[in-house]
């Protein structure tokens, strides 16, 4: 494992950091809501696109650089220094584009790549359920076949900026007598079309970026469809590589200003810092993220030589998310009654520890549940019995509810 750059990488790291230097200081702040942020973000990306930063990895015909998956990683790190916006269309160019690229005729990919490219179109994806989360093969959002047309019924659940978008990337059961794996079809619809109907969900950190999304007969064209009839399962796994890669990224505030934090919070005649009990939590919070981070610089490693990272990527994220959930409890709980107040004027962390602890919860749900991440490390990192799949064969139609 190596954790420094090579002479290439710090080359290019140099370079991204002139740029960004060069243009990231003369964005404008975000002062409105949502919109407002995403206004700023579509301006930041149309400035990476002039300049063949918005798509390191893709190949030049596309509108990308070419570049290696190492220099996407360097270039996000550097990025993520200077505080610029980089919401809204992680989904898009991350999942929902390449899978355009891959399986959309030519015409399609044309008429998609650019804008989504420079930020003028928003793309979302349309997988969970409320009855197929962590298990997505469960899907009961119906395609049936009318000519040349598809007609879509159903819900989709949990759809991250929904709200948003112009686009998404659906997955449907076409034939229910085939098993849940095998009934299954891919498709690309317009999130405009009639039949369509976005709910947002008030979350309790005060945001509205899940969505339910309902579809009452709406018509797509077959022309919309995505990979083959029936090989849809085929065609989300291709969509989903890199999602528990991305949920397992830096979360939360640094360590050192937690410490800075801890020192200035009192706690009776000293403060949180000479607090035991909280330095033993932090300690143990700090070496399961030093792990996590180890284990990103081999899968960084394996990247910056041409290999593709495993399942061990479910690690990342499964440590993440509850340590930003338990930590941001502890700096709350510690601040007595003053810890229940949630105001960016008067909290030493400008709010943001009451956003995370509230946020964690969802970042534990989204791209899998912490039980489904164990069952893919336990399975495929440590090399375990997988668990009895009793309803692999069984037509989906037969199937008993729930499975």
């Amino acid at each position: 494992m190596d954790f420094s750059d090579t002479p290439e990488e710090a080359a290019y790291r140099a370079r991204a950091a002139a740029f960004l230097d060069a243009h990231a200081a003369d964005l404008p702040r975000p002062t409105g809501g949502e919109m407002d942020r995403l206004a700023v973000a579509r301006r930041w990306q149309a400035i990476k696109a002039d300049h063949g930063y918005a798509c390191i990895t893709w190949p030049r015909e596309w509108g990308g650089a070419g570049g290696t998956a190492m220099e996407q990683v360097i270039f996000r790190q550097e990025e993520a220094r200077r505080g610029v916006p980089i919401a809204f269309f992680g989904i898009g160019l991350g999942l929902c584009l390449p899978t355009v690229i891959r399986y959309a005729p030519a015409e399609q990919r044309e008429r998609f790549v650019g804008p989504a490219i420079r930020g003028e179109q928003v793309w979302c994806q349309l997988f969970s359920e409320p009855a197929a989360g962590s298990d997505l093969a469960g899907v009961r959002t119906r395609a049936v076949r009318d000519g040349d047309d598809w007609i879509l019924n159903g819900q989709k659940l949990w759809t991250s900026g929904a709200h948003y978008s112009d686009y998404g990337l659906l997955i449907a059961r076409t034939d229910p007598d085939l098993p849940k794996h095998k009934g299954l079809t891919m498709f690309w619809v317009d999130l405009k079309a009639p039949g369509i109907e976005i709910r947002p969900i008030h979350q309790m950190s005060g945001g509205v970026e899940f969505n339910e999304v309902f579809f009452n007969d709406v018509r797509i064209s077959d022309a919309q469809r995505l990979g083959e009839v029936g090989e849809g399962w085929k065609v989300a796994i291709f969509a989903l590589m890199n999602e528990r890669v991305e949920g397992g990224k830096d979360r939360g505030l640094p360590a050192a200003r937690i410490i800075a934090i801890a020192r200035a919070t009192p706690v009776g005649d000293a403060t949180l810092a000479d607090d035991g009990a909280f330095r033993a939590a932090f300690a143990d919070g700090y070496v399961r993220m030093r792990g996590v981070s180890l284990t990103r610089y081999r899968t960084l490693t394996a990247m910056s030589r041409g290999q593709t990272p495993g399942p061990e990527a479910s690690i990342g994220k499964l440590v993440m998310a509850s340590e930003l959930q338990e930590l941001s409890r502890r700096l709350i709980e510690a601040q007595g009654a003053y810890g229940l107040i949630d105001d960016e004027a008067l909290s030493m962390a400008d709010g943001t520890v009451h956003h995370d602890l509230l946020h964690a919860p969802g970042i534990r749900i989204a791209g899998g549940t912490d039980e489904i991440l164990r069952n893919i490390i336990a399975e495929r990192v440590l090399g375990l019995p997988a668990e009895p799949r009793v309803d692999k064969d069984i037509p989906f139609s037969q199937a008993p509810k729930g499975i």
